[in-house]
């Protein structure tokens, strides 16, 4: 890996860890739905070349914003974080 990707892979290493955090939360069996699938995604895209890793950013957030209510504050400190992180990923011009 270069230099060059060693950010937007650490941040991908970083929403992973955000979604792969709630797993052990009590959250509402609707959004764990869509925690699953964002976090899936996540972890295919931590050694992605640039690209696929934008795109599969631009799914994290699809699949998070779905999320109406967690039922934890945890979790939803924790999905806006992995929000932040995937916008971030998702305008990587690298």
């Amino acid at each position: 890996m270069d230099q060059q990707d060693e950010e937007p892979a650490a941040l991908a290493d970083e929403l992973h860890a955000e979604l792969e955090a709630t797993e052990e939360l009590p959250i509402d069996h609707r959004a764990n739905r869509w925690l699953g699938e964002a976090q899936a995604v996540a972890a295919e895209i931590r050694e992605a070349p640039a690209e696929t890793r934008r795109e599969g950013a631009r799914q994290v957030i699809e699949l998070l914003e779905s999320i109406e209510e967690t039922g934890s504050e945890e979790a939803d400190e924790r999905i806006e974080r992995a929000l932040s992180l995937a916008e971030r990923l998702a305008c990587d011009t690298g």
